[in-house]
């Protein structure tokens, strides 16, 4: 089966998280994997959807603040790259448990900082440093670099599929975003089966963009609901 890659660009907050979980929602019509990159147009933070809003102002002062629709902590979006992955329910990815899931994710990720020659390791253990914040200290099976923490994600798993959302937050490695994509993708015959095809958003998918936008991401209160 082939999978889809998606190179949606910059976006604003509200449809960035919009658009993954329409991707999800999407996954029993789709079936076909589908892993996007994307950038933001402001700098904002994304935090998880379990989080409260009163404790997750205080850890920032980027604004806006935007719940995701997977959980996990705070994460800054002012200087990363972001990316998901969304796969069916039939998808091998989808029968792994979280903790293994989670791995090779950032297994593949690794993988592709290290084919530019940079010593990217997966976190044997975690390192708590600050609550609910995903980038002070690390969990186990995070992506390192000299001990510092440089890759992130967090998923969520329902009937329709799974989703996985990442942030790179490269700091000083000398690496450019549009490099490491690129080594991403040709190390993806390791993880994805199938060739690679580019996906165009069609017309149901852009429908429920614009009705999750609606209804939940442009609005306060579904961001302060916690």
């Amino acid at each position: 089966m082939a999978w889809f890659l998606l190179d949606s660009g910059p976006g604003d907050p509200a449809f960035n998280m919009a658009l993954d979980e329409a991707l999800l929602s999407s996954m029993p019509r789709l079936q076909a994997p589908v892993l996007r990159f994307y950038s933001w147009t402001q700098a904002a933070a994304s935090f998880g959807y379990f989080q409260k809003y009163g404790e997750v102002e205080q850890m920032t002062h980027l604004r806006p603040l935007v719940r995701r629709p997977t959980g996990g902590g705070l994460v800054p979006h002012d200087a990363d790259w972001t990316y998901s992955l969304a796969v069916a329910v039939g998808h091998t990815w989808y029968q792994l448990r979280a903790t293994e899931s989670y791995r090779r994710i950032h297994e593949w990720v690794a993988a592709a900082f290290r084919s530019a020659g940079i010593d990217a390791q997966l976190a044997p253990g975690a390192r708590v440093a600050g609550a609910g914040q995903c980038f002070v200290g690390y969990e186990q099976s995070d992506v390192l670099w000299n001990g510092l923490k440089i890759a992130g994600a967090a998923q969520r798993r329902t009937r329709d599929g799974l989703l996985i959302q990442g942030s790179i937050q490269p700091g000083p490695i000398k690496l450019t975003r549009e490099e490491w994509q690129a080594n991403l993708l040709s190390a993806a015959p390791r993880f994805l089966d199938g060739p690679e095809q580019k996906f165009e958003p069609d017309r149901p998918l852009l429908d429920k963009v614009e009705q999750l936008m609606h209804e939940k991401y442009r609005h306060a209160h579904f961001h302060r609901r916690r």
